[in-house]
């Protein structure tokens, strides 16, 4: 298991004097990737530090960073592909530039721009997008509807179940999700097409890959944490009524396809160190991990929630109101399982793939990490008094997290935010 070193010290200040809010997410100790434009011009990679981005293509051609071929990229991917090696070199090279005394404070002006100022963009190019089911409480929550004697997939205590999902849907941040249109079957059996009713957010891990293994060739656990280049937020929206339609027997697709939310910044691997867990105690009775899956830590300690804004609280001014929180610790899966199982098979997987580590609920009612959950027990009543059991129109979803562990520095994701906008009106 890796250590943490000189980058995660408590005691970094940085020059950034932004850094030091107690709420930012993004102190020296953070420095998580993204990619970003500004007045219209070309997206280039930058790097969170306070409120401010750290051009690091400017950087690289000022010298003030190694790498520069990299750094000229529009999308994190060829960085990506170098691997683990390269980023915690740039990760440490960056903290040395940020920190007090740090080189970078005397062309500031040159290699920070402020984030009100930037917009921001999908951080790789994604030609995969895989999403699994880590949460054995969500699994099983949803499952007792179908069969409470044996609410768990049957494959769920001996692999970490996934579907590939469409990558061409990914959208950044702050890009609202449309109301789909789909078929779905009304009480009376009869099945109609129109509007989803149930639209649904789902809580997640995004987790980015780096490298890539050649076709037929696996990735045993000792090497899969090496493959692991950050994470992020990730929205995995869900239209319950169509989706429920279409699963038996193939699972998954249009219920899923009509949009992702993943957020913009990736907090890198080696930003997580100090966040790293043992692995969650499985329940007794269930099976043991497969050996070619064992491990005895790898979890990640994120504690995560859900806050929902509707139409008319934004009319009041009324801030969002927090409506689930959960931690990716007490999660059945880690991600480096996640990556050993996807290929097991001989799968390659690409620099940039994106992995969704499926609906973060845990064990406590209230860390049900979507409405069909939430909705089994009756709707969610807001402070306003609102009510919901699935989203309406208007409303706007958006996560937040924080890594933490003792002596450390909190870090944060950054927001992954969307509003619903109504189903277009089908053509003729």
């Amino acid at each position: 298991m890796e250590t943490p070193n000189e980058t995660h010290d408590a005691a970094l200040r940085s020059w950034v004097g932004s850094a030091h809010a107690p709420d930012t997410d993004f102190p020296i100790q953070n420095l998580p990737l993204g990619v970003f434009s500004r007045s219209g011009g070309a997206p280039r990679i930058g790097m969170a530090i306070g409120d401010q981005v750290l051009d690091l293509r400017a950087a690289g051609e000022a010298g003030l960073l190694e790498d520069a071929e990299v750094l000229s990229a529009p999308t994190l991917n060829p960085l990506m592909a170098r691997g683990r090696e390269t980023s915690a070199r740039l990760r440490a090279g960056a903290s040395r530039l940020l920190r007090q005394g740090g080189a970078g404070q005397a062309r500031a002006g040159e290699i920070l721009v402020p984030m009100a100022e930037v917009a921001m963009h999908l951080p790789a190019v994604v030609a995969n997008f895989t999403d699994f089911m880590v949460s054995r409480d969500h699994s099983a929550r949803l499952g007792a509807l179908k069969n409470p004697q044996a609410p768990l997939p049957p494959a769920f205590e001996h692999l970490p179940i996934a579907y590939h999902s469409r990558a061409s849907s990914l959208r950044v941040s702050g890009t609202p999700v449309v109301r789909p249109h789909g078929q779905r079957r009304e009480a009376d059996g009869s099945v109609t097409f129109g509007p989803e009713r149930r639209l649904d957010f789902e809580l997640e891990l995004a987790i980015w890959i780096a490298g890539e293994n050649a076709l037929g060739t696996p990735v045993p656990m000792r090497q899969a944490p090496s493959r692991l280049f950050g994470y992020g937020l990730l929205n995995d929206w869900s239209a319950r009524e169509i989706q429920m339609l279409e699963m038996p027997p193939l699972g998954p697709f249009l219920g899923k396809s009509l949009g992702t939310t993943v957020s913009p910044w990736v907090v890198t691997a080696e930003a997580m160190i100090p966040f790293a867990t043992g692995a969650a105690r499985r329940p007794t009775g269930d099976l043991p991990v497969p050996a070619h899956l064992h491990a005895t830590g790898g979890q990640l300690s994120v504690a995560m929630q859900v806050l929902l804004l509707t139409p008319a609280m934004r009319g009041a001014g009324v801030a969002p109101a927090r409506i689930t929180a959960t931690d990716f610790a007490a999660m059945y899966w880690t991600p480096a399982q996640l990556v050993a199982h996807h290929a097991s098979n001989g799968c390659s997987l690409l620099p940039g793939d994106l992995f969704g580590s499926g609906t973060c609920s845990g064990p406590e009612d209230g860390a049900r990490a979507c409405l069909a959950e939430i909705a089994l027990t009756g709707p969610i009543t807001l402070p306003n008094g609102e009510e919901r059991r699935f989203l309406e129109d208007g409303d706007e979803v958006i996560f937040r997290a924080r890594a933490h562990a003792p002596g450390a520095v909190p870090i944060g994701f950054g927001e992954c935010r969307a509003a619903v906008l109504p189903a277009p009106a089908w053509p003729d």
